[in-house]
């Protein structure tokens, strides 16, 4: 007898219905321990969970080289880039991220560059509506430029092309090709700037992001070459400007009952937790893909060669079995109790010196940990506005950007 399975619908247009919540509603409606589906025509399997997070990133069984899609490439990541690469040629490509991104000297010195630069513009905030998402993407913008060594000359449509690029990966339409526009611009302003130092005619600052890039040699012993160097460049530019979108989740995150109020407090450790809870609550990246380098098996479960693996990000995020109350914001989930390596993944999960999570995940949790408290401090008031967060959306944010309206600076008397 046939036990073949039954064909299997594709569901590329229900993902894009239902966004986030799409592999989480699979996942409650099949009594397998894996999804089965189609995207684009792919044979599909979808796990989630610490244990899956630790099969999922095994060189052994899946690779990130063949999986990632054309239009991902062309807009968020870049054709070349770190993230395409597997086996030796990852690792050395990944150390030179890790060199930049993970020191507690280098974290501390692009933290030091962007909290000077948010309280440069709080300075000005009261003379106008401000919309936070916009606001933090310049900032974000002009912090991390200055921090790699890049000159740059209008930080305000750089931050527009940053944002783009991370705005139009995951979606059709309109959205898509501003991506990919803003891809190819900054492409070829960073190649061009490699190129003048390589000529020296221009500089980079001595020890700078800028000058390691520029200076990398790959596995194979060449430099990257200056198309290569620029998507490099801007997978360090770009996920940071990209934290405006939790800066966003920041303010409407503080609305919760008693969030303002301790995070005010003089207390580091609950500010981390704030921006753990941040990355684990707020919806980013839905999900992430692999391929089957050979035919595995998950929990009996046969996965053939070549099959598209995707790891769940949001559904692990908001596993009832992992978190108390996954639909409530609450810090207090971190409090006391550092995040388990495998446990919360809004940035992929295993090893970031081996595989493929990512190297600036300290940046991100540095960033939000100097920034929530800052926003907590500031007297502004929020104006009637649409805070829907829609899931259907990829990636998604607060629909009105959060806008605030900053109260005067005070400054105290002097006496006489």
């Amino acid at each position: 007898m046939n036990q073949s399975r039954p064909p299997i619908a594709d569901s590329s247009l229900a993902l894009l219905a239902k966004g986030y919540t799409w592999l989480p509603d699979r996942r409650r409606r099949t009594a397998a321990p894996l999804v089965r589906t189609r995207l684009m025509g792919q044979h599909a399997v979808a796990l989630h969970g610490p244990e899956a997070v630790r099969f999922f990133y095994d060189e052994r069984h899946v690779e990130r080289g063949t999986a990632l899609p054309g239009p991902v490439l062309s807009t968020l990541f870049g054709h070349g880039a770190v993230h395409t690469l597997d086996g030796q040629a990852h690792r050395g490509r990944k150390e030179m991220f890790l060199s930049l991104l993970t020191g507690p000297q280098r974290v501390a010195e692009l933290v030091d560059s962007v909290t000077a630069a948010w309280d440069e513009a709080v300075a000005s905030w009261s003379e106008r509506p401000v919309v936070l998402f916009d606001e933090a993407s310049r900032i974000l913008t002009q912090a991390v430029c200055r921090w790699v060594g890049i000159p740059l000359a209008d930080a305000e449509s750089t931050a527009r092309d940053m944002v783009a690029m991370v705005d139009g990966f995951a979606t059709p339409g309109p959205r898509h090709w501003r991506a990919r526009r803003a891809r190819a611009r900054s492409e070829a302003w960073l190649a061009g700037l490699v190129e003048e130092i390589r000529a020296d005619r221009a500089t980079a600052p001595a020890g700078s992001a800028l000058e390691a890039v520029v200076r990398h040699l790959d596995s194979d012993g060449s430099l990257l070459d200056p198309h290569t160097a620029a998507v490099e460049l801007l997978n360090v530019i770009r996920p940071t400007v990209a934290v405006c979108w939790f800066v966003s989740y920041a303010g409407h995150a503080l609305r919760t009952p008693g969030v303002r109020e301790r995070l005010r407090e003089d207390d580091p450790a609950y500010a981390v937790a704030f921006a753990h809870e941040l990355r684990r609550f707020y919806p980013f990246a839905p999900f992430l893909g692999g391929r089957a380098v050979t035919d595995l098996e998950w929990r009996g479960e046969p996965i053939p060669a070549g099959t598209l693996i995707l790891h769940d990000l949001y559904g692990q995020n908001h596993d009832a079995d992992l978190w108390e109350e996954p639909y409530a914001f609450a810090p207090q989930h971190f409090v006391g109790r550092p995040p388990q390596r495998d446990e919360l993944v809004p940035q992929g999960g295993g090893d970031r010196t081996t595989g493929h999570r990512c190297p600036g995940e300290d940046v991100t949790v540095a960033l939000l940990a100097a920034l929530g408290p800052r926003l907590a401090r500031l007297d502004y008031d929020v104006p009637e506005q649409d805070l829907r967060i829609p899931l259907n959306r990829m990636p998604t944010r607060v629909r009105s950007g959060f806008v605030i309206h900053a109260a005067p600076v005070r400054v105290a008397a002097t006496a006489h």
